[in-house]
Protein backbone atom coordinates (compact mmCIF):
# COMPACT_ATOMS: atom_id res chain seq x y z
CA UNK A 1 0.00 0.00 0.00
CA UNK A 2 1.50 3.32 -1.04
CA UNK A 3 1.18 5.99 1.58
CA UNK A 4 -0.60 8.67 -0.45
CA UNK A 5 -2.20 12.05 0.07
CA UNK A 6 -5.95 11.69 -0.35
CA UNK A 7 -6.34 15.39 -1.05
CA UNK A 8 -4.18 15.36 -4.18
CA UNK A 9 -5.59 14.47 -7.59
CA UNK A 10 -3.85 11.71 -9.53
CA UNK A 11 -3.00 11.48 -13.20
CA UNK A 12 -3.56 8.15 -14.89
CA UNK A 13 -0.13 7.31 -16.27
CA UNK A 14 2.95 8.07 -18.30
CA UNK A 15 4.30 6.43 -21.45
CA UNK A 16 7.75 6.15 -23.01
CA UNK A 17 8.85 4.34 -26.17
CA UNK A 18 12.23 3.87 -27.86
CA UNK A 19 12.97 2.95 -31.48
CA UNK A 20 16.40 2.18 -32.88
CA UNK A 21 18.75 1.74 -29.91
CA UNK A 22 20.52 -1.40 -28.71
CA UNK A 23 19.87 -0.42 -25.07
CA UNK A 24 16.22 0.43 -25.68
CA UNK A 25 14.95 -1.27 -22.50
CA UNK A 26 17.42 0.56 -20.27
CA UNK A 27 16.64 3.91 -21.90
CA UNK A 28 12.93 3.24 -21.41
CA UNK A 29 13.58 2.39 -17.76
CA UNK A 30 15.21 5.78 -17.23
CA UNK A 31 12.43 7.48 -19.18
CA UNK A 32 9.85 5.89 -16.89
CA UNK A 33 11.93 6.91 -13.90
CA UNK A 34 11.59 10.53 -15.04
CA UNK A 35 7.83 10.02 -15.45
CA UNK A 36 7.29 8.31 -12.09
CA UNK A 37 5.19 11.27 -10.86
CA UNK A 38 2.52 10.33 -13.41
CA UNK A 39 1.83 6.92 -11.88
CA UNK A 40 3.07 4.91 -8.91
CA UNK A 41 0.87 1.80 -8.91
CA UNK A 42 2.55 -0.31 -11.56
CA UNK A 43 5.23 -0.21 -14.25
CA UNK A 44 6.00 -2.26 -17.33
CA UNK A 45 8.22 -2.49 -20.41
CA UNK A 46 7.69 -4.55 -23.57
CA UNK A 47 10.58 -5.06 -26.01
CA UNK A 48 11.05 -6.43 -29.52
CA UNK A 49 14.17 -7.58 -31.38
CA UNK A 50 12.28 -7.62 -34.69
CA UNK A 51 10.94 -11.13 -34.42
CA UNK A 52 10.30 -11.87 -30.73
CA UNK A 53 8.51 -9.76 -28.10
CA UNK A 54 9.29 -9.95 -24.39
CA UNK A 55 7.45 -8.28 -21.50
CA UNK A 56 8.07 -7.50 -17.85
CA UNK A 57 5.67 -5.62 -15.59
CA UNK A 58 4.71 -5.54 -11.95
CA UNK A 59 3.06 -3.62 -9.14
CA UNK A 60 5.10 -0.86 -7.52
CA UNK A 61 7.53 1.89 -8.44
CA UNK A 62 9.88 1.68 -11.41
CA UNK A 63 12.97 0.81 -9.37
CA UNK A 64 11.00 -1.89 -7.49
CA UNK A 65 9.63 -3.57 -10.63
CA UNK A 66 12.88 -3.67 -12.64
CA UNK A 67 16.40 -4.86 -11.91
CA UNK A 68 19.53 -5.11 -14.03
CA UNK A 69 18.66 -8.75 -14.66
CA UNK A 70 15.09 -8.10 -15.83
CA UNK A 71 16.25 -5.32 -18.14
CA UNK A 72 18.84 -7.66 -19.68
CA UNK A 73 16.00 -10.05 -20.57
CA UNK A 74 14.17 -7.32 -22.51
CA UNK A 75 16.18 -7.62 -25.71
CA UNK A 76 15.78 -5.53 -28.82
CA UNK A 77 16.00 -2.06 -30.30
CA UNK A 78 12.28 -1.33 -29.85
CA UNK A 79 10.47 -0.84 -26.53
CA UNK A 80 7.34 0.66 -24.99
CA UNK A 81 7.05 1.42 -21.29
CA UNK A 82 4.31 2.53 -18.95
CA UNK A 83 3.74 3.77 -15.40
CA UNK A 84 0.17 3.61 -14.13
CA UNK A 85 -2.28 5.12 -11.72
CA UNK A 86 -5.73 3.65 -12.35
CA UNK A 87 -8.72 5.88 -13.03
CA UNK A 88 -10.64 3.08 -14.74
CA UNK A 89 -9.95 -0.58 -14.03
CA UNK A 90 -8.95 -2.02 -10.69
CA UNK A 91 -5.47 -1.73 -9.25
CA UNK A 92 -3.94 -5.17 -9.86
CA UNK A 93 -1.37 -6.87 -12.05
CA UNK A 94 -3.95 -7.87 -14.68
CA UNK A 95 -4.49 -4.18 -15.44
CA UNK A 96 -0.81 -3.23 -15.43
CA UNK A 97 0.47 -2.03 -18.80
CA UNK A 98 1.75 -2.37 -21.48
CA UNK A 99 -1.06 -4.70 -22.50
CA UNK A 100 -0.13 -7.26 -25.17
CA UNK A 101 -2.19 -9.53 -27.41
CA UNK A 102 -1.55 -11.73 -30.44
CA UNK A 103 -3.93 -11.93 -33.39
CA UNK A 104 -3.31 -13.98 -36.54
CA UNK A 105 0.38 -14.30 -35.69
CA UNK A 106 0.92 -10.57 -35.07
CA UNK A 107 1.58 -9.25 -31.57
CA UNK A 108 0.62 -5.75 -30.56
CA UNK A 109 1.34 -3.93 -27.28
CA UNK A 110 -0.44 -0.82 -26.03
CA UNK A 111 0.40 1.76 -23.35
CA UNK A 112 -2.21 4.45 -22.70
CA UNK A 113 -2.47 7.76 -20.87
CA UNK A 114 -6.01 9.13 -20.60
CA UNK A 115 -9.60 7.90 -20.49
CA UNK A 116 -11.88 6.69 -23.28
CA UNK A 117 -15.29 8.18 -22.54
CA UNK A 118 -17.28 5.81 -24.80
CA UNK A 119 -15.57 2.73 -23.36
CA UNK A 120 -18.75 1.07 -22.09
CA UNK A 121 -20.62 1.19 -25.42
CA UNK A 122 -17.51 0.04 -27.34
CA UNK A 123 -16.89 -2.82 -24.96
CA UNK A 124 -20.53 -3.96 -25.03
CA UNK A 125 -20.51 -3.94 -28.82
CA UNK A 126 -17.28 -5.92 -29.00
CA UNK A 127 -18.49 -8.51 -26.47
CA UNK A 128 -21.67 -9.02 -28.48
CA UNK A 129 -19.47 -9.84 -31.46
CA UNK A 130 -17.48 -12.42 -29.50
CA UNK A 131 -14.56 -10.49 -27.98
CA UNK A 132 -13.30 -11.86 -24.68
CA UNK A 133 -11.59 -9.32 -22.42
CA UNK A 134 -8.69 -10.21 -20.12
CA UNK A 135 -8.78 -7.01 -18.02
CA UNK A 136 -11.10 -4.22 -16.89
CA UNK A 137 -9.02 -1.32 -18.26
CA UNK A 138 -10.24 0.77 -21.17
CA UNK A 139 -6.94 0.44 -23.05
CA UNK A 140 -7.69 -3.19 -23.97
CA UNK A 141 -10.52 -1.99 -26.20
CA UNK A 142 -7.91 -0.53 -28.57
CA UNK A 143 -6.38 -3.97 -29.18
CA UNK A 144 -9.77 -5.56 -29.88
CA UNK A 145 -10.74 -2.79 -32.29
CA UNK A 146 -7.44 -3.16 -34.16
CA UNK A 147 -7.97 -6.92 -34.42
CA UNK A 148 -11.45 -6.38 -35.88
CA UNK A 149 -9.97 -4.12 -38.57
CA UNK A 150 -6.77 -6.10 -39.25
CA UNK A 151 -7.97 -7.27 -42.68
CA UNK A 152 -7.86 -3.62 -43.83
CA UNK A 153 -4.10 -3.33 -43.34
CA UNK A 154 -2.31 -1.55 -40.52
CA UNK A 155 -2.81 2.08 -41.53
CA UNK A 156 -6.53 1.76 -42.33
CA UNK A 157 -7.01 -0.29 -39.15
CA UNK A 158 -5.40 2.48 -37.11
CA UNK A 159 -7.61 5.16 -38.70
CA UNK A 160 -10.82 3.16 -38.24
CA UNK A 161 -9.94 2.23 -34.67
CA UNK A 162 -9.16 5.70 -33.41
CA UNK A 163 -11.96 7.41 -35.28
CA UNK A 164 -14.38 5.19 -33.33
CA UNK A 165 -12.87 6.18 -29.97
CA UNK A 166 -13.88 9.26 -27.98
CA UNK A 167 -12.00 10.83 -25.12
CA UNK A 168 -8.43 11.48 -24.05
CA UNK A 169 -5.61 9.27 -25.26
CA UNK A 170 -1.90 9.65 -25.70
CA UNK A 171 -1.10 6.09 -26.72
CA UNK A 172 1.99 4.14 -27.73
CA UNK A 173 1.50 0.98 -29.77
CA UNK A 174 4.19 -1.51 -30.71
CA UNK A 175 4.34 -4.35 -33.20
CA UNK A 176 7.39 -6.55 -33.82
CA UNK A 177 8.96 -3.83 -35.97
CA UNK A 178 7.02 -0.57 -35.50
CA UNK A 179 6.57 2.09 -32.83
CA UNK A 180 3.28 3.96 -33.21
CA UNK A 181 2.28 7.10 -31.31
CA UNK A 182 -1.32 8.32 -31.31
CA UNK A 183 -2.75 11.49 -29.74
CA UNK A 184 -6.46 12.25 -29.53
CA UNK A 185 -7.88 15.10 -31.65
CA UNK A 186 -8.22 17.37 -28.62
CA UNK A 187 -4.68 16.75 -27.42
CA UNK A 188 -5.79 16.43 -23.78
CA UNK A 189 -2.58 14.76 -22.60
CA UNK A 190 0.97 15.71 -23.62
CA UNK A 191 3.08 13.53 -25.92
CA UNK A 192 6.38 14.48 -27.54
CA UNK A 193 8.98 13.14 -30.00
CA UNK A 194 12.74 13.24 -29.42
CA UNK A 195 15.85 12.09 -31.25
CA UNK A 196 18.51 9.92 -29.63
CA UNK A 197 22.23 10.53 -29.98
CA UNK A 198 22.58 7.48 -32.24
CA UNK A 199 19.80 8.59 -34.59
CA UNK A 200 17.02 6.56 -32.97
CA UNK A 201 13.82 8.05 -31.54
CA UNK A 202 11.99 8.41 -28.24
CA UNK A 203 8.31 9.23 -27.70
CA UNK A 204 7.31 10.19 -24.16
CA UNK A 205 4.62 11.89 -22.13
CA UNK A 206 6.92 14.75 -21.06
CA UNK A 207 10.20 16.31 -22.16
CA UNK A 208 11.80 15.56 -18.76
CA UNK A 209 12.10 11.93 -19.98
CA UNK A 210 14.08 13.15 -23.00
CA UNK A 211 16.37 15.27 -20.83
CA UNK A 212 17.38 12.37 -18.60
CA UNK A 213 18.68 10.27 -21.49
CA UNK A 214 20.11 13.31 -23.35
CA UNK A 215 17.71 13.08 -26.26
CA UNK A 216 16.98 16.13 -28.39
CA UNK A 217 13.39 17.39 -28.40
CA UNK A 218 12.01 17.41 -31.96
CA UNK A 219 8.32 18.31 -31.59
CA UNK A 220 5.03 17.45 -29.96
CA UNK A 221 2.88 14.74 -31.48
CA UNK A 222 0.04 16.80 -32.97
CA UNK A 223 -3.56 16.38 -31.81
CA UNK A 224 -5.22 13.82 -34.08
CA UNK A 225 -1.87 12.52 -35.37
CA UNK A 226 -0.83 8.89 -35.79
CA UNK A 227 2.97 8.74 -36.07
CA UNK A 228 4.50 5.49 -37.35
CA UNK A 229 8.24 4.87 -36.85
CA UNK A 230 9.99 1.88 -38.46
CA UNK A 231 13.19 0.98 -40.32
CA UNK A 232 12.09 3.03 -43.32
CA UNK A 233 11.79 6.20 -41.24
CA UNK A 234 8.68 7.93 -39.94
CA UNK A 235 5.43 9.10 -41.44
CA UNK A 236 2.14 10.40 -40.12
CA UNK A 237 -1.56 9.77 -40.62
CA UNK A 238 -4.22 12.19 -39.44
CA UNK A 239 -7.65 11.53 -38.00
CA UNK A 240 -10.59 13.36 -39.54
CA UNK A 241 -12.28 15.39 -36.81
CA UNK A 242 -13.90 18.69 -35.93
CA UNK A 243 -12.93 18.69 -32.26
CA UNK A 244 -11.29 21.79 -30.87
CA UNK A 245 -8.01 21.60 -29.01
CA UNK A 246 -8.49 20.65 -25.39
CA UNK A 247 -5.14 20.77 -23.61
CA UNK A 248 -5.59 19.82 -19.95
CA UNK A 249 -4.84 23.00 -18.01
CA UNK A 250 -4.27 20.99 -14.82
CA UNK A 251 -1.12 19.57 -16.39
CA UNK A 252 0.34 23.08 -16.06
CA UNK A 253 -1.09 23.63 -12.57
CA UNK A 254 -0.04 20.37 -10.93
CA UNK A 255 0.68 17.21 -12.89
CA UNK A 256 3.60 17.81 -15.21
CA UNK A 257 7.10 18.05 -13.81
CA UNK A 258 8.26 21.68 -13.57
CA UNK A 259 11.30 20.94 -15.76
CA UNK A 260 9.08 19.76 -18.64
CA UNK A 261 7.84 21.76 -21.61
CA UNK A 262 4.27 20.79 -22.47
CA UNK A 263 1.79 22.30 -24.93
CA UNK A 264 4.65 24.53 -26.05
CA UNK A 265 5.16 26.11 -22.61
CA UNK A 266 7.64 25.56 -19.79
CA UNK A 267 5.84 24.34 -16.66
CA UNK A 268 8.18 26.01 -14.16
CA UNK A 269 7.71 29.41 -15.74
CA UNK A 270 3.93 28.95 -15.96
CA UNK A 271 3.71 28.16 -12.24
CA UNK A 272 5.87 31.14 -11.33
CA UNK A 273 3.57 33.36 -13.39
CA UNK A 274 0.56 31.97 -11.50
CA UNK A 275 2.15 33.30 -8.30
CA UNK A 276 3.01 36.63 -9.92
CA UNK A 277 -0.58 37.12 -11.09
CA UNK A 278 -1.89 36.13 -7.66
CA UNK A 279 0.23 38.96 -6.21
CA UNK A 280 -1.43 41.32 -8.67
CA UNK A 281 -4.95 40.07 -7.96
CA UNK A 282 -4.72 39.73 -4.17
CA UNK A 283 -3.10 42.32 -1.90
CA UNK A 284 -2.33 40.95 1.58
CA UNK A 285 0.12 42.12 4.23
CA UNK A 286 2.13 39.40 5.94
CA UNK A 287 5.52 38.67 7.47
CA UNK A 288 6.38 36.09 4.82
CA UNK A 289 4.99 33.78 2.16
CA UNK A 290 5.55 30.02 2.27
CA UNK A 291 4.46 26.99 0.22
CA UNK A 292 3.17 23.66 1.32
CA UNK A 293 6.06 21.78 -0.33
CA UNK A 294 6.38 20.71 -2.96
CA UNK A 295 3.15 21.54 -4.80
CA UNK A 296 3.13 25.25 -3.97
CA UNK A 297 6.86 25.94 -4.35
CA UNK A 298 6.97 27.65 -7.72
CA UNK A 299 3.87 29.79 -7.35
CA UNK A 300 5.26 30.90 -3.98
CA UNK A 301 8.50 32.02 -5.65
CA UNK A 302 6.55 34.05 -8.19
CA UNK A 303 4.30 35.59 -5.55
CA UNK A 304 7.24 36.55 -3.33
CA UNK A 305 9.19 38.14 -6.15
CA UNK A 306 6.19 40.11 -7.42
CA UNK A 307 4.90 41.23 -4.01
CA UNK A 308 8.21 41.87 -2.26
CA UNK A 309 7.11 39.71 0.69
CA UNK A 310 9.96 37.41 1.76
CA UNK A 311 9.80 33.71 0.90
CA UNK A 312 10.42 31.26 3.75
CA UNK A 313 10.07 27.51 4.22
CA UNK A 314 7.98 27.40 7.38
CA UNK A 315 7.27 23.69 7.12
CA UNK A 316 9.78 20.96 6.29
CA UNK A 317 8.93 18.00 4.12
CA UNK A 318 10.13 14.50 4.92
CA UNK A 319 11.35 13.20 1.55
CA UNK A 320 11.77 9.65 2.85
CA UNK A 321 8.13 8.75 3.50
CA UNK A 322 7.80 6.37 0.54
CA UNK A 323 5.89 3.25 1.44
CA UNK A 324 4.58 2.54 4.92
CA UNK A 325 2.97 -0.66 6.17
CA UNK A 326 2.91 0.24 9.87
CA UNK A 327 -0.16 2.22 10.79
CA UNK A 328 -0.14 4.68 13.73
CA UNK A 329 -2.30 4.23 16.81
CA UNK A 330 -5.61 6.05 17.12
CA UNK A 331 -4.03 8.50 19.54
CA UNK A 332 -1.64 9.71 16.82
CA UNK A 333 -4.11 12.03 15.12
CA UNK A 334 -3.43 13.52 11.68
CA UNK A 335 -0.44 11.19 11.32
CA UNK A 336 -0.68 11.12 7.51
CA UNK A 337 -0.22 14.91 7.45
CA UNK A 338 2.50 15.17 10.08
CA UNK A 339 4.60 12.34 8.67
CA UNK A 340 5.11 14.42 5.52
CA UNK A 341 5.22 18.03 6.71
CA UNK A 342 6.41 19.39 10.05
CA UNK A 343 6.17 23.10 11.01
CA UNK A 344 9.17 25.01 12.41
CA UNK A 345 7.43 26.10 15.59
CA UNK A 346 9.93 28.61 16.95
CA UNK A 347 10.07 30.38 13.61
CA UNK A 348 6.30 30.45 12.98
CA UNK A 349 5.18 31.66 16.40
CA UNK A 350 3.26 34.98 16.28
CA UNK A 351 3.79 35.38 12.54
CA UNK A 352 1.37 36.49 9.79
CA UNK A 353 1.75 33.89 7.05
CA UNK A 354 0.63 33.61 3.42
CA UNK A 355 0.46 29.99 2.22
CA UNK A 356 0.67 29.15 -1.49
CA UNK A 357 -0.77 25.88 -2.75
CA UNK A 358 -1.85 24.67 -6.17
CA UNK A 359 -5.33 23.33 -5.38
CA UNK A 360 -7.88 22.31 -2.77
CA UNK A 361 -9.70 19.08 -3.63
CA UNK A 362 -11.52 17.58 -0.63
CA UNK A 363 -10.04 19.98 1.90
CA UNK A 364 -9.38 17.39 4.58
CA UNK A 365 -5.59 17.50 4.36
CA UNK A 366 -5.54 21.29 4.10
CA UNK A 367 -7.62 21.55 7.26
CA UNK A 368 -5.17 19.37 9.17
CA UNK A 369 -2.21 21.37 7.92
CA UNK A 370 -3.78 24.67 8.93
CA UNK A 371 -4.54 23.21 12.33
CA UNK A 372 -0.89 22.25 12.80
CA UNK A 373 0.15 25.81 11.98
CA UNK A 374 -2.31 27.20 14.52
CA UNK A 375 -0.89 24.84 17.11
CA UNK A 376 2.58 26.16 16.23
CA UNK A 377 1.43 29.65 17.23
CA UNK A 378 0.88 31.30 13.82
CA UNK A 379 -1.08 34.54 14.34
CA UNK A 380 -2.68 34.90 10.87
CA UNK A 381 -3.00 32.35 8.07
CA UNK A 382 -3.93 33.48 4.57
CA UNK A 383 -4.10 30.85 1.84
CA UNK A 384 -3.74 31.55 -1.89
CA UNK A 385 -4.48 28.88 -4.50
CA UNK A 386 -2.82 29.06 -7.92
CA UNK A 387 -5.91 27.96 -9.84
CA UNK A 388 -9.70 28.52 -9.65
CA UNK A 389 -11.94 26.33 -7.43
CA UNK A 390 -12.15 22.74 -8.72
CA UNK A 391 -15.91 22.19 -8.88
CA UNK A 392 -16.38 19.44 -11.46
CA UNK A 393 -15.10 15.87 -11.93
CA UNK A 394 -12.69 15.04 -14.75
CA UNK A 395 -13.56 12.35 -17.30
CA UNK A 396 -10.31 12.53 -19.26
CA UNK A 397 -7.71 10.79 -17.10
CA UNK A 398 -7.42 12.74 -13.85
CA UNK A 399 -8.69 11.07 -10.71
CA UNK A 400 -10.76 13.97 -9.45
CA UNK A 401 -13.46 12.76 -7.08
CA UNK A 402 -17.11 12.89 -8.03
CA UNK A 403 -18.62 16.37 -7.90
CA UNK A 404 -20.14 15.79 -4.48
CA UNK A 405 -16.72 15.07 -2.96
CA UNK A 406 -15.09 18.23 -4.32
CA UNK A 407 -15.29 20.79 -1.54
CA UNK A 408 -15.75 23.69 -3.98
CA UNK A 409 -18.72 21.90 -5.55
CA UNK A 410 -20.78 22.27 -2.39
CA UNK A 411 -19.20 25.16 -0.45
CA UNK A 412 -18.61 28.82 -1.23
CA UNK A 413 -15.13 30.29 -0.94
CA UNK A 414 -16.13 31.81 2.40
CA UNK A 415 -17.41 28.45 3.65
CA UNK A 416 -14.20 26.72 2.54
CA UNK A 417 -12.20 29.41 4.35
CA UNK A 418 -14.12 28.78 7.57
CA UNK A 419 -13.91 24.98 7.17
CA UNK A 420 -10.13 25.16 6.79
CA UNK A 421 -9.77 27.59 9.70
CA UNK A 422 -8.17 30.38 7.66
CA UNK A 423 -8.18 34.14 8.11
CA UNK A 424 -8.60 34.54 4.34
CA UNK A 425 -8.72 32.41 1.19
CA UNK A 426 -8.19 33.54 -2.39
CA UNK A 427 -8.20 31.55 -5.64
CA UNK A 428 -6.45 32.65 -8.83
CA UNK A 429 -9.03 33.76 -11.38
CA UNK A 430 -9.58 31.65 -14.49
CA UNK A 431 -8.48 34.62 -16.59
CA UNK A 432 -5.30 34.86 -14.52
CA UNK A 433 -4.60 31.15 -14.91
CA UNK A 434 -5.03 31.31 -18.67
CA UNK A 435 -2.71 34.31 -18.82
CA UNK A 436 -0.09 32.41 -16.80
CA UNK A 437 -0.26 29.32 -19.03
CA UNK A 438 -0.06 31.32 -22.24
CA UNK A 439 -1.38 30.41 -25.66
CA UNK A 440 -4.96 30.84 -26.92
CA UNK A 441 -7.43 30.41 -24.01
CA UNK A 442 -9.74 28.35 -26.24
CA UNK A 443 -7.03 25.68 -26.62
CA UNK A 444 -7.39 24.53 -22.99
CA UNK A 445 -9.82 22.12 -21.36
CA UNK A 446 -11.07 23.90 -18.22
CA UNK A 447 -13.98 21.57 -17.42
CA UNK A 448 -12.85 20.97 -13.82
CA UNK A 449 -13.31 24.71 -13.26
CA UNK A 450 -16.15 25.79 -15.55
CA UNK A 451 -18.00 22.52 -16.36
CA UNK A 452 -17.57 22.96 -20.13
CA UNK A 453 -16.72 19.41 -21.26
CA UNK A 454 -15.23 19.39 -24.79
CA UNK A 455 -16.13 15.71 -25.33
CA UNK A 456 -19.37 14.50 -23.78
CA UNK A 457 -18.90 11.20 -21.90
CA UNK A 458 -21.44 8.40 -22.25
CA UNK A 459 -23.76 8.04 -19.27
CA UNK A 460 -22.60 4.47 -18.77
CA UNK A 461 -19.00 5.65 -18.64
CA UNK A 462 -19.84 8.17 -15.91
CA UNK A 463 -21.39 5.38 -13.83
CA UNK A 464 -18.35 3.16 -14.46
CA UNK A 465 -15.92 5.89 -13.45
CA UNK A 466 -17.84 6.77 -10.30
CA UNK A 467 -18.02 3.09 -9.35
CA UNK A 468 -14.26 2.68 -9.81
CA UNK A 469 -13.51 5.69 -7.62
CA UNK A 470 -15.91 4.55 -4.91
CA UNK A 471 -14.28 1.11 -4.95
CA UNK A 472 -10.84 2.69 -4.65
CA UNK A 473 -11.96 4.73 -1.65
CA UNK A 474 -13.56 1.72 0.07
CA UNK A 475 -10.30 -0.23 -0.19
CA UNK A 476 -8.21 2.66 1.09
CA UNK A 477 -6.64 3.61 -2.26
CA UNK A 478 -7.04 7.34 -2.85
Amino acid sequence: MIHSDASRPKDECGVCGIFGHEDAAKLTYFGLYALQHRGQESAGIVASDGSQISLHKGMGLVHEVFSEATLQELKGHLTVGHVRYSTTGASNIINAQPFTATHQGCTVAVAHNGNLVNIRSLRNELEKKGSIFQSTMDSEVVVHLLARCSHLGLEKALIDTFESIKGAYSILLMTEDKLIAVRDPGGFRPLCLGKLNNGGFIVASETCALDLIEAQYVRDIEPGEILIIDREGQHSLHLEHSQRRSFCIFEQVYFARPDSDIFGKNVYQSRKRMGEILARECKIQADFVMPFPDSGNYAAIGFSQASGIPLEMGVIRNHYVGRTFIQPTQSMRDFSVRVKLNPIRSFLKDKRVIILDDSIIRGTTGRSRVKSLREAGVKEIHMLISCPPSRNPCYYGIDFPSGGELIANKKTVEEIRDYLGLDSLYYLSLEGLLEACGGPPEDYCKACFDGDYPVAPDKEFCKLLLGTRNACQSTGKK
